[in-house]
């Protein structure tokens, strides 16, 4: 669950969530509110919340695993890496989506950074708050990854003061 709701909360790219040290998003044996995580592909940073429930989920897999400050909050089992791999993250997804009768092939780790970001853009069009949860150092970037038509984009970036 810790997973699933920070793959969600965060926006990030799989390769950065499943890379995360509990030190990236906890103080002291608390989950804050929200943190900073430099972008594998963009080194760029990038803020996001952690909400209540996710940080609860957090909280309670930090227990269960026994983590420490500097370790990866998402360890690999077989421990041939350090963390869980973006492949292993992909399969435990598939898994969650079919769980739930859903088809795997229509979801995926990057629905994932898209569904928050999406769902923002929809309650407030506004196109340059997405970008910034996202990272994106374009907003054309924005554009094209929300699937928004040109003519809203436009009309929506025509009334957004940057």
């Amino acid at each position: 669950m810790a997973l699933f709701d920070l793959g969600i909360d965060s926006k990030l790219r799989g390769c950065d969530l499943v890379k995360l040290r509990v030190c990236d998003i906890c103080h002291g044996d608390r989950v804050a509110n929200r943190a900073i995580v430099l972008q594998q592909k963009t080194q760029r940073p990038v803020q996001f919340e952690i909400t209540a429930p996710t940080r609860e989920a957090v909280e309670s897999w930090i227990r269960q695993a026994a983590l420490k400050a500097d370790d990866f909050l998402f360890p690999s089992r077989p421990h041939r890496s350090p963390h869980l791999g973006t492949r292993q993250y992909a399969r435990m997804l598939d898994r969650w989506v079919a769980a739930i009768g859903l088809d795997p092939a229509a979801y995926g780790t990057h629905s994932m950074r898209r569904t928050k970001a999406g769902l923002i853009y929809r309650r407030t069009k506004n196109l340059r708050a997405v970008q910034l949860l996202l990272g994106h150092s374009k907003l054309e970037s924005t554009v094209r990854y929300l699937r928004i038509e040109v003519d809203d984009a436009l009309e929506i970036a025509e009334q957004t003061d940057v």
